[in-house]
């Protein structure tokens, strides 16, 4: 399983939208955000191709953004399905959640 401490995840910040970008085996996977003012985003898609599939790269994606958000002290809201479904399994990654 793929960690997000395993493969190089590049933020790259707008003025209103960002996203999360790896490059793995030459395939690009990315997950994608808004910023709902200055003390929250959120997480609006996650992008990983087929051949990616199945080796964690997603939750690493998802991983990163959590550890990012503590370290901000942002909150993350999770649009997302595959975004929300991750930190739902994760119960030591919901206190980056909106309330």
């Amino acid at each position: 399983m793929t960690t997000s401490g395993d493969v190089d995840i590049r933020r790259e910040d707008g003025e209103t939208k960002g996203r999360y970008v790896t490059l793995v085996d030459g395939h690009e996977a990315e997950m994608t955000f808004s910023r709902l003012g200055a003390s929250s985003i959120i997480i609006d898609h996650t992008s990983v191709p087929d051949a990616l599939r199945g080796r964690g790269v997603g939750q690493a994606l998802v991983e990163r953004a959590v550890r990012d958000a503590r370290a901000s002290g942002i909150a993350i809201v999770p649009l997302c399905p595959f975004a929300k479904a991750q930190i739902d399994r994760n119960p030591d990654w919901q206190d980056v959640l909106q309330r």
